[in-house]
């Protein structure tokens, strides 16, 4: 949710009363510890005069000094502006403490004020320094705070576009997906098998885990293993006795996947085994889970004129969306030998 201008305002006076104060105290108690008889009244005063001072500079160096010439590459200007600025505001604070604070806790003779404005060494040790750490100071926790909220917004961004994308992609996997079922389901509408009235139950079910679960970002191990059981079921209807699954699944540490991950593999291996033939096929599809990964498996026959499994909108979407969900942390192997295909898909366990 993105801060109104009210919210930042109020956020940058309390962060910045926060760090004046914390520097002002610190100041105190250092000034006090190295004298040895101190007047603390009179310490206290003096420092109050730079820390305004202080507080000036620093918003003007930072805000207009280095936002406006030094990060557009002004350097010559803000080389200028710099030296500049710091001495009036070095005769400022000298002309302050002079003219308007001392007479109020001392009984100092006033220096003149030729004397403020040339004599410059006496302005810079005095004067111009208290002015330059507190703003060196205030400008580098100001940098710090930027590096890090500008890290917080890429990665904000790159979460809501990596969201954006995980949804198109699921989007455009779905309708696919469920394109396919139903000209399963139109076959053996054809052929006027008894079947049909299985398969819409299947695909009943099919459909409620789409709309439940396939918008989550992640599902449980079992519920992906169980839409596939259906999916196998409703494929088996149309394949009869030449089609046989092998299944197994040792999953004794439960865990999460994103949904229609492992299904989509599947779908695959029936799209390019068993639809090219019309002989025997066997796809062994295998879920083993252990403590830190998960690792699912699908073997199915490959037919030479088909081996250009690796394109298509089913295996390119899998490969996008795993390097959104899982960044350098999956592993996924593609094999063809003796006329069949592998994938091996592991995942951490989470």
């Amino acid at each position: 949710m993105k801060k109104t201008s009210g919210e930042k305002l109020k956020n940058e006076i309390i962060r910045q009363a926060v760090f004046w104060i914390a520097l002002f105290v610190f100041g105190i108690f250092r000034n006090y510890g190295e004298h040895e008889q101190p007047d603390f009244r009179e310490l206290f005063y003096y420092d109050v005069c730079h820390w305004i001072f202080q507080i000036i500079g620093a918003n003007w160096i930072y805000s207009v000094l280095i936002r406006q010439f030094f990060e557009a590459k002004r350097y010559f200007l803000f080389t200028v502006y710099f030296i500049g600025s710091i001495y009036i505001l070095g005769v400022l604070n000298r002309l302050f403490i002079v003219y308007a604070a001392e007479p109020l806790f001392v009984d100092y003779p006033q220096d003149r004020i030729y004397d403020i404005f040339t004599d410059i060494k006496y302005l810079l040790f005095s004067y111009i320094l208290p002015v330059i750490s507190g703003s060196f100071i205030f400008i580098s926790m100001r940098f710090m705070l930027r590096y890090r909220d500008q890290k917080q917004h890429a990665l904000q961004l790159q979460k809501e576009k990596s969201e954006l994308e995980l949804k198109a992609l699921k989007a455009q996997l779905n309708p696919h997906f469920l394109f396919n079922t139903l000209n399963n389901i139109y076959s053996l509408s054809v052929t006027g098998s008894d079947a049909v009235s299985h398969s819409i139950s299947h695909l009943s079910d099919i459909l409620d885990y789409l709309l439940y679960h396939g918008q989550k970002e992640r599902v449980p191990i079992a519920e992906e293993l169980k839409i596939i059981r259906d999916y196998i079921a409703l494929e088996l209807l149309r394949y009869d006795e030449r089609l046989t699954i092998e299944m197994q699944e040792k999953t004794g540490f439960p865990g999460l996947i994103p949904p229609l991950l492992y299904l989509s593999f599947v779908e695959n291996a029936f799209k390019h085994g068993a639809e090219k033939t019309s002989g025997e096929v066997i796809i062994r599809i295998s879920v083993k889970t252990d403590e830190k990964y998960a690792v699912f498996t699908v073997d199915n026959p490959l037919f030479e004129k088909h081996q250009d499994t690796n394109t298509g909108i089913g295996l390119e979407n899998i490969r996008r969306q795993l390097d959104l969900y899982y960044p350098n942390q999956y592993s996924l192997e593609i094999k063809q030998t003796d006329n069949r295909f592998n994938i091996e898909l592991m995942t951490p366990l989470t």
